[in-house]
């Protein structure tokens, strides 16, 4: 098996609001195609209290010019992939393009995905405790209240975590209960299952679109996306992305996933996520019009459930992010996040 390098992180950066010690990590690498970080980027280690390794990607963000600093404090980004993917995912085109921006970005491996510890059991885990995971490391290891961003059943975990937000403030009897869902700045849901689950889009696809219907159960339940090179594409990607970059892709997503994300049958059955209680917290929710996976009726339920308008970004597919024309999907969400600071929102 490969080996990862030895990792000598005394401290993560003072000034961006993180102080963990960090030892030496000498790890076995759990991918068989492991990741190679781009400049600039660094991979942790968060120890979670259940003992396990959770796997984060961090790449600090470029320092703004004095003006800037002096006004604005661009919050922290925290990503969460989804099923068949890690942290990898938004390093290869969004961690560098948002923290050439300023923002300071951390992209997580929930466990039993990527380089993050396996849990023993037969899935990776539930809502409850994939978000529990997402809190600790937050409360932990940054100070700011970030923008959490979440892809596909990724978005779905976001989107339990802010419904849980002010639910444990109320609940709390002490400071430890209340910070067990660190406040947010904001939330970006992308191509994100809708908060009633997948079961929607599954019913839809079968009376609308049979064969799209056995394509996708194909693709991603017998996992053949995972074989064939034409169903990942057709499943993930645009059809003017080139097929190395594909095969490449397709190989990560096959080692990222050691293990289920959910049980999708007892998922389902805990859905719909509770209605967010703070009609002042700001949601973006962004879908693409290429989506295989998540179709424009799922897009829009995801925005009606917020009160905000979805938005549908053309020429990209449902791995917006590594997709042929990520930037298109990264741009808006940029503009976005630069008008929560304008707005000083920051909650």
């Amino acid at each position: 098996m490969a080996t990862l390098c030895t990792l000598i992180l005394p401290k993560f950066p003072q000034s961006r609001g993180i102080s963990t010690t960090r030892a030496v990590l000498t790890r076995d690498s759990k991918m068989k195609v492991p990741y190679e970080l781009k400049q600039g980027q660094s991979r942790l280690f968060h120890k979670l209290p259940s003992g396990l390794n959770m796997e984060v990607l961090y790449q600090r963000g470029s320092d703004p010019d004095e003006e800037q600093r002096r006004s604005i404090k661009n919050p922290p980004l925290v990503f969460v992939h989804g099923s068949f993917h890690a942290a990898w995912c938004w390093a290869e085109h969004w961690l560098p393009f948002f923290s050439q921006n300023g923002y300071d970005c951390y992209a997580l491996s929930l466990l039993g995905q990527g380089e993050s510890d396996s849990p023993a059991a037969a899935v990776a885990g539930t809502l409850e405790t994939h978000t529990g995971d997402i809190a600790d490391f937050i409360h932990k290891e940054i100070k700011l209240p970030p923008v959490l961003l979440g892809h596909s059943f990724g978005g779905l975990i976001v989107q339990y975590y802010i419904a849980n937000i002010r639910r444990e403030a109320v609940k709390g009897s002490d400071s430890e209960k209340k910070s067990l869902f660190p406040n947010l700045s904001g939330a970006v849901l992308v191509c994100s299952v809708p908060p009633s689950g997948n079961s929607g889009l599954v019913w839809r696809y079968l009376f609308s679109k049979p064969l799209a219907a056995f394509k996708v159960t194909r693709s991603l339940a017998a996992k053949a996306f995972q074989t064939s090179l034409p169903l990942c594409k057709e499943t993930f990607f645009s059809a003017g992305m080139e097929d190395q970059l594909v095969a490449r892709y397709q190989q990560l997503m096959t080692e990222s996933s050691r293990m289920p994300l959910f049980d999708l049958r007892k998922l389902n059955a805990s859905l719909p996520v509770p209605r967010l209680e703070d009609p002042a917290f700001k949601v973006l929710v962004v879908g693409a019009k290429d989506d295989f996976i998540v179709d424009m009726e799922g897009l829009n339920e995801t925005g009606r459930f917020y009160g905000v308008p979805a938005v549908c970004i053309e020429g990209v597919a449902h791995d917006i992010m590594i997709d042929c024309s990520w930037r298109t999907g990264a741009q808006p969400i940029l503009s976005w996040l630069n008008s929560l600071n304008k707005a000083g929102t920051q909650i």
